[in-house]
């Protein structure tokens, strides 16, 4: 079976299954988070009580974890929450937004690296230069210009990914102009999306939620977390192309991203998908 049929498969049995994702995430992009969740065919939780997490995650096919808008109460509940899903085999994703933006955002993803057992790490080239000890010069929550032009140097971009995905023992996803997805083994190279994604906020956090959703049906996080960059890509292609020429802005695109994630199919990813193997 072709890789991209494997991918197919996992849509359909995220339609299927409609896997419980349960999220503590930043309060820009929560809706969003949500709302692409339940496009995919999954379905999205928004809890991070400390006194619920554990309730919550033991109830749960996966748990994603999103530092954008970092604050103490939060932290606590994510290392909790993170602890009880490793517990009883959960897979736990950690978007690191804007590690490296300022120190306590560093010894936070730290913390949780060390402290929670991670499935999926996926950020931008800069979150996972800083995570792998690399220097990245985060620009707020976004990649610095200087480290998107690293992504030029795909092979060079993909060794950094195996070299921290066996570190780690996680599949590691760094997102991008090409996307690249290893486990330390086996890796593959996406090609998908289009450069509106970039124009609204929240893009990254979204496609760590369709992350979370497709590992909610399988054990295999490689195949799980380069489903959810390529449904991302194809939606943000076909979101463009569905506003007429000299009629397109960020918020037409936004509502349309969405239309499209709901609307995708297997056979969209099996025909559509630029996936290459590493």
């Amino acid at each position: 079976m072709s890789i991209k049929q494997e991918l197919s498969n996992l849509l359909y049995g995220v339609r299927e299954k409609r896997p419980l994702v349960h999220h503590i995430t930043n309060y820009v992009t929560v809706n969003d988070c949500a709302n692409i969740v339940l496009a995919i065919g999954a379905s999205p939780v928004m809890a991070d009580e400390i006194h619920e997490v554990e309730d919550m995650v033991s109830i749960a096919n996966a748990l994603v974890l999103n530092l954008g808008t970092l604050n103490e109460r939060t932290v606590k509940s994510m290392l909790v929450a993170g602890k009880k899903a490793n517990e009883l085999g959960i897979p736990v994703i950690f978007d690191p937004v804007g590690v490296g933006a300022t120190t306590y955002r560093t010894e936070i993803a730290s913390k949780i690296i060390d402290e929670v057992e991670i499935s999926v790490l996926s950020g931008n080239i800069s979150e996972i230069k800083t995570i792998a000890g690399l220097g990245g010069t985060t620009k707020g929550v976004d990649a610095s210009l200087e480290d998107m032009a690293g992504l030029e140097n795909v092979e060079k971009v993909g060794k950094m990914a195996r070299d921290l995905s066996s570190k780690l023992n996680c599949t590691i996803a760094i997102t991008g102009a090409v996307d690249v997805i290893t486990d330390g083994d086996k890796g593959f190279y996406v090609c998908n999306g289009h450069e509106m994604l970039s124009t609204i906020t929240g893009t990254g956090c979204m496609c760590t939620s369709l992350i979370g959703s497709f590992c909610g049906v399988t054990d295999d996080y490689l195949n799980a977390t380069t489903a959810g960059i390529m449904s991302m890509g194809i939606a943000g292609e076909r979101a463009y192309g569905s506003l007429r020429q000299g009629n397109i802005g960020s918020g037409s695109f936004r509502a349309k991203l969405l239309d499209m994630v709901f609307m995708l199919t297997g056979g969209d990813l099996a025909k559509e998908g630029k996936v290459y193997e590493m």
